[in-house]
């Protein structure tokens, strides 16, 4: 777990008002506390999703716990009037040097075909955001080349405010996410074959490890047990349809490179 160190103000205006800290690893993390207007729910989202992105190996920032002391607070007289409060966090690492994923610049990234595992995952826990906030995925200039991030995994399950009868009313409807960058991404870049690593992951995923991830989310995050165990059996049962929603995902993707798709939806943006 890293621990907050200082903190250095506001990190651009997205609806859970995520900060700038840098860290006793001396990094800099942009954070999202526990009483961001959505919710903490939206930390526990987070948190799944840095869990389930690296044993996927998806292209996901660094991410991590992050515990920020009253004595942090102290410091920062808008974390004072903000009232946060002492305790564990959620962060990701800051990426400098980069820019918004586009049209003219996507074909720049050298980690093109990792995306399948990104819109695999998305499409798995119902992340629509990422399709339709075209400031979700970032190009980086990393030495001569450029490289693709995915960020910001607020609003898994539809919404930074889930509830169990959320997840169990989504937990068998597959929704089909290619606007904007992910129906480019589909219609020109994207073939089955670069789906197959991930989907090995994701059916590697035990109910133990499945059982694990879910209880080490915070208590403070997540205080109701009833909670993690529809988590529990949302992320079980999304593992089990992972076909199923390949299915649909390869809807979009040309006949001519292995999909389903005879004809070309529009992808632009």
């Amino acid at each position: 777990m890293l621990m907050a160190m200082k903190h250095f103000g506001n990190v651009g205006v997205g609806v859970t008002s995520p900060q700038l800290f840098r860290a006793n690893d001396r990094k800099f993390y942009v954070v999202k506390l526990q009483n961001n207007r959505l919710g903490p729910k939206v930390l526990v989202s987070e948190f799944l999703a840095a869990k389930l992105g690296e044993i996927m190996g998806l292209c996901f920032p660094i991410s991590n716990i992050i515990e920020i002391t009253k004595k942090t607070i102290q410091q920062s007289p808008q974390l004072k009037a903000t009232g946060v409060v002492p305790g564990r966090h959620f962060a990701s690492q800051y990426l400098n040097h980069t820019e918004y994923v586009r049209k003219d610049n996507l074909h720049q990234a050298v980690n093109i075909t990792e995306m399948a595992g990104v819109i695999l995952f998305d499409y798995m826990y119902h992340n629509s955001d990422r399709t339709t906030n075209k400031k979700n995925l970032i190009l980086r200039k990393e030495d001569d080349n450029y490289k693709i991030y995915a960020i910001d995994n607020s609003h898994l399950f539809r919404s930074g405010r889930w509830k169990i009868e959320h997840l169990n009313s989504l937990g068998t409807i597959i929704k089909s996410y290619s606007r904007f960058s992910y129906g480019l991404l589909l219609r020109d870049w994207l073939s089955p074959s670069h789906f197959s690593p991930y989907v090995e992951k994701v059916m590697e995923m035990s109910q133990e490890y499945i059982d694990s991830l879910v209880k080490e989310i915070p208590k403070e995050w997540l205080p109701d047990d009833s909670e993690r165990q529809a988590l529990a059996k949302y992320i079980a049962l999304r593992r089990d349809m992972v076909e199923d929603i390949l299915a649909v995902v390869y809807k979009h993707i040309p006949k001519s490179r292995g999909g389903r798709q005879w004809w070309f939806s529009n992808g632009s943006f």
